[in-house]
């Protein structure tokens, strides 16, 4: 048997469905909050995989927000306060 035959035998089997993936997408759509709400018959694939991507582009930003923020604080806080110990260990979360 060629490796190509062996390859396409391999990637068949671990195929998604199309059932699968509307499930994925299902739960996809319960985790974002701007579709949380909604029917999921009345949301297309496209839109719940564009408001995911907003949301985590969202999630980053206020993440480094808050770090910066951290920094900020523990820039202007005494080096060996229990604070800035506090502080610095949530930054190395």
């Amino acid at each position: 048997m060629s490796s190509r035959r062996s390859r396409s035998r391999q990637s068949s089997g671990s195929r998604i469905t199309d059932d699968q993936i509307i499930d994925l997408v299902s739960k996809l759509q319960q985790l974002i909050p701007e579709l949380r709400g909604r029917r999921s018959d009345k949301v297309s694939a496209s839109k719940v995989l564009q408001e995911t991507c907003n949301y985590i582009r969202n999630l980053h930003r206020q993440v480094d927000g808050l770090s910066d923020r951290l920094s900020q604080l523990l820039a202007s806080t005494d080096t060996d306060s229990d604070q800035a110990a506090i502080i610095r260990s949530l930054l190395m979360e």
